[in-house]
């Protein structure tokens, strides 16, 4: 008589759980310092919205002049019209913001709106394979995607007088829901048992 072979849906829930078990240790730190800058965000969200501001600044900088190199590295590659006006259009966004910090977070704020929905829609769903397959915790994943969509529908409602208190204070919340979720599952992780 043979035995029944695992599917292999259930290898990788087993391999996953054997890997958060192995690395309980990091999500725990990770989630203690999402928990304490979010609260930072939540203090000072002034301060929090023109950091933030600031550093989508400097990505969307450097990620245009590295575009702009690579596409005049690779000049005859195809598409090298659009991949030269990418990488301008990341530069420009980058001195905008920069420069204008202010003024970007009404952008900002738009794409934060659409962060979290998609967020939430995925740590909602995330939640939801965890019920099957992992932890007993699922329910912090779940709380923290409602919480997500919330949020969403919280800074869409005072846009645009909210937008330059909004953001870090939104980010701030965002990042103490999902600090609590990583540490709760880290906790839960941490015993092979409950993993």
């Amino acid at each position: 008589m043979t035995m029944p072979q695992r599917t292999d849906a259930e290898q990788i829930g087993r391999a996953f759980a054997s890997a958060i078990h192995e690395h309980w240790g990091l999500f725990l730190a990770e989630g203690i310092i999402l928990v304490i800058l979010g609260l930072a965000a939540i203090l000072l969200p002034p301060i929090a919205t023109l950091a933030f501001t600031i550093i989508i600044g400097w990505i969307f900088l450097v990620s245009g002049i590295v575009g702009l190199i690579t596409t005049f590295w690779a000049r005859q590659a195809p598409g090298f019209w659009w991949a030269l006006i990418s990488a301008l259009i990341g530069i420009a966004a980058g001195v905008v913001l920069l420069l204008w910090p202010l003024t970007g977070t009404l952008s900002l704020t738009l794409v934060l709106i659409a962060f979290f929905f998609v967020e939430g829609i995925v740590s909602i769903m995330y939640a939801i394979d965890h019920r099957n397959q992992l932890t007993g915790r699922w329910g912090w994943m779940l709380v923290s995607g409602i919480i997500d969509l919330i949020l969403a529908g919280i800074i869409f409602a005072g846009l645009p007088g909210t937008a330059v208190w909004a953001l870090g204070l939104l980010v701030g919340i965002n990042m103490v829901f999902g600090g609590a979720a990583l540490i709760s599952m880290a906790l839960a992780a941490r015993h092979p048992a409950s993993a």
